[in-house]
């Protein structure tokens, strides 16, 4: 399958699609020895030899990663000054990894580690809307009402936040335990709904991305995504 000179580039680790178009454009890659500065080319990554400033270039071998975020952990790669990061609680030799969307300093649970970058954005864009679930402790008893507010929709800061699915609602004396399933992606949006039914959230863990389950995975721990787990994330994005 033919794909573009700069998404080979990209995915193969040399860096972002922007900087690589900028290295064909200088002439700094080669295709079979030639020199290619036309952006969109496209090449056979079977067959055609791939260099940057003479050093060759291979595909990454994609990798797909489950792991258990525990709370305190930033998602951000970027983040230098964060005291941990996920892709440090992976073997350095998984390669350059980097999280599928992010779960709050504040929240645990399932994370999603790749190297696939269409993988990723696809997962993550809204179009989608892959469902994720999280486990859900809150402050107080949430009453019918409440439960019935989550899913209709609950105005916040001009947007409107809603739950696709909610299960298992226990209240207690003093708090509630839930499920939630979210087919939106926005910022804290469970800490924010919570909070403006006057429920703060105590814990909050994502236990499901789609088909991928937490299972037992402890905090920290990880695992490999099965290909069949892969193949159906693909194929939900279809």
């Amino acid at each position: 399958m033919l794909v573009r000179l700069q998404k080979f580039l990209a995915e193969a680790g040399i860096g972002s699609r922007r900087h690589c178009e900028t290295l064909i454009a200088a002439g700094k890659v080669s295709i079979n020895g030639q020199p290619v500065t036309t952006l969109g080319t496209k090449i056979d990554p079977g067959n055609d030899r791939v260099s940057v400033a003479g050093k060759p270039v291979h595909a990454e071998r994609k990798v797909y990663v489950a792991l258990n975020k525990p709370v305190g952990v930033t998602c951000t790669n970027q983040d230098r000054h964060a005291s941990r990061r996920a892709v440090e609680l992976v073997p350095a030799s998984l390669g350059r990894l980097f999280s599928v969307g992010r779960l709050d300093k504040d929240t645990e649970g399932l994370l999603l580690l790749t190297n696939d970058g269409t993988f990723s954005l696809r997962l993550t864009h809204p179009r989608y809307k892959m469902p994720k679930t999280y486990f859900v402790e809150v402050e107080g008893a949430l009453t019918s009402r409440g439960t019935a507010r989550l899913l209709s929709g609950i105005a916040h800061e001009g947007e409107t936040l809603r739950a696709a699915a909610v299960r298992d609602v226990r209240p207690r004396d003093t708090n509630t335990t839930l499920t939630l399933v979210l087919r939106e992606g926005r910022k804290r949006q469970i800490r924010r709904m919570m909070a403006a039914l006057g429920h703060p959230v105590t814990r909050l863990v994502r236990v499901a991305v789609g088909p991928v389950n937490l299972g037992d995975l402890k905090p920290a721990q990880w695992r490999h995504l099965t290909d069949e787990e892969v193949d159906q994330l693909k194929r939900d994005l279809d």
